[in-house]
C-alpha cells in the first residue's frame, strides 16, 4: 500500500477559478502534488487537499 503525505491548500473567495486553477497546476508541476479532495464552501471558498506519494529508499545491507 502507497504512504502518501498531504497538504491543505486554502483558496479564498476573491479567487476567481482560472487564477486558482494557475495555483494548483504549478503545485502539481513543480512540487508532484495530485489532487485529493477539493470541498467548496458556502461562502464560495475552497479547500483544497493535495498529495504526492512518500518514496522510501531501502537501505543497502553491505
Amino acid at each position: 500500500m502507497p504512504e502518501y503525505e498531504f497538504v491543505d491548500v486554502y483558496v479564498p473567495r476573491g479567487v476567481t477559478r482560472k487564477e486558482a486553477t494557475r495555483l494548483l497546476t504549478e503545485h502539481a508541476e513543480y512540487g508532484n502534488w495530485e489532487l485529493d479532495r477539493l470541498s467548496l464552501r458556502r461562502d464560495g471558498s475552497r479547500r483544497v487537499r493535495l498529495r504526492r506519494r512518500i518514496i522510501r529508499q531501502i537501505r543497502p545491507t553491505w
